[in-house]
């Protein structure tokens, strides 16, 4: 018994091992897809107003433009989930690509703010190919390791919107077009790349087998089966208070600042040019020397925790260079509650279903962009300036409680099998150990 115990092991530990060798090339193709998607993303944000502007003096017509292509990923995230588990996530992968390279194409040739909005919301569409991207890394990456790997997401979001921002504002001094086709032109140059040179991550034996059917992709159902999930409950909890209040914070920042300090745009982007690189630090060096010495639910926590004191102290920040050490907090935070909890939602789901679970995440995360910016903005105009920010920090303190929830369901389930005195006496025959959880 001990001895096939041992050779079961062995077998385990090898193809964790051979798996982590197959994913490293991989992985970074899979940052540089999210690089370039969030970099295409970053050089619209410049020019987005300006274009706007064209056809529409409304600053409401901004916001519904963001709005739509957020409402587009809330409904294509679980899609594209499912099909990734049918026929593969590199399929998928370089499609999504391509459809975000149409949209780009399309913005910079729309002739009508009709247009501008058909545009995003065919990006949209097929911008929800961040959850596919987390589905190759739970593939090709063993579990302990998932975090680290998650966190080279996060580093790619960060560098995304440092550069894409700035690149924009370079390329809009051609045209105000320019952006977009450049945009177009990286998704089709990442699109090559990943049908020339990925690797499929998950063999057709343990893919999904029969009809989608309109449950998998109804994006409500989809989150209404995840909440019933106990052991996804918390997790999704934590990730839609945290996310909400996150989208309120860089929807509402710039008219926070403008009004309590009197500050423009390039002094705003500053602040948010600070803000990712102190994410890219954390999650793309940082972070992954932190999972090999603390759990995923403690790391989590500690992030929650700190994003909460930094919302709250931006809240009551009395002067600009305050505005630098609470951002901060809140960039450190995120870069340590993000991937972690996202290891903890792909823990929860079997390898056929990781496409499915991991596109709920981001049908979630589609949500609060939506609703996020909605609350930041009434609280702004109701309870004040500081409200979005004390306000943001009471949702993600009640993400730590939800952490705090997950962790005593993983302390209740096993404690049953600790108490046993059938296992106990079967592990003190076979002189082996139980797992630890």
């Amino acid at each position: 018994m001990g001895q096939q115990e041992t050779f079961t092991e062995r077998v385990h530990q090898q193809m964790h091992q051979d798996a982590s060798a197959r994913g490293k090339r991989p992985i970074a193709f899979i940052f540089a897809t999210v690089f370039l998607d969030l970099l295409g993303i970053g050089i619209l944000i410049p020019v987005i107003p300006y274009l706007v502007q064209q056809y529409s003096s409304d600053a409401l017509a901004v916001g519904l433009l963001s709005l739509s292509y957020a409402a587009a990923q809330f409904v294509a995230a679980p899609v594209l989930g499912a099909l990734s588990d049918r026929y593969g996530r590199r399929p998928l992968l370089v499609l999504s690509v391509l459809g975000s390279a149409a949209g780009y194409v399309l913005f910079g040739l729309a002739g009508s703010l009709a247009m501008l909005f058909v545009a995003r919301i065919v990006d949209g569409f097929t911008g929800g190919n961040i959850s596919i991207a987390q589905a190759y890394i739970a593939d090709v990456t063993p579990p302990k390791d998932r975090a680290k790997n998650f966190g080279l997401i996060g580093a790619a979001f960060g560098l995304g919107f440092i550069m894409g921002p700035a690149l924009g504002g370079a390329l809009s001094q051609i045209s105000l077009q320019a952006p977009a086709f450049v945009a177009a032109f990286l998704s089709l140059v990442t699109a090559s790349f990943g049908f020339f040179v990925l690797p499929e991550s998950l063999p057709a034996h343990q893919r999904k087998r029969g009809a989608i059917t309109f449950a998998e992709v109804n994006p409500v159902q989809q989150i209404g089966d995840a909440i019933r999930r106990p052991g996804l409950r918390p997790v999704l909890a934590a990730i839609f208070a945290q996310n909400f209040a996150f989208a309120g914070l860089q929807s509402n920042f710039g008219v926070f600042t403008l009004q309590r300090f009197g500050l423009g745009p390039q002094e705003n982007a500053v602040l948010f040019t600070f803000l990712g690189i102190v994410g890219v630090f954390m999650q793309g060096f940082l972070v992954r020397r932190l999972v090999n010495r603390f759990s995923d639910q403690r790391l989590a926590l500690s992030g929650l925790i700190i994003m909460t004191m930094g919302f709250v102290t931006i809240a009551f920040a009395p002067a600009v260079w305050a505005l630098y050490p609470t951002m901060a907090l809140v960039s450190i935070g995120n870069a340590l509650a993000t991937p972690t909890l996202t290891n903890m939602v792909s823990k929860q789901a079997a390898a056929r279903e990781q496409g499915a679970v991991l596109g709920t995440t981001q049908a979630v995360g589609s949500l609060t962009r939506i609703t996020g910016p909605l609350w930041a903005g009434v609280t702004f105009d109701t309870l004040g300036a500081g409200a979005p920010y004390w306000s943001g920090g009471l949702w993600i303190a009640a993400a730590a409680l939800a952490a705090v929830w997950y962790g005593r369901q993983r302390r209740a389930e096993s404690a049953p099998a600790q108490s046993s005195p059938i296992l106990t006496s079967m592990t003190a025959d076979t002189g082996g150990g139980m797992p630890a959880r």
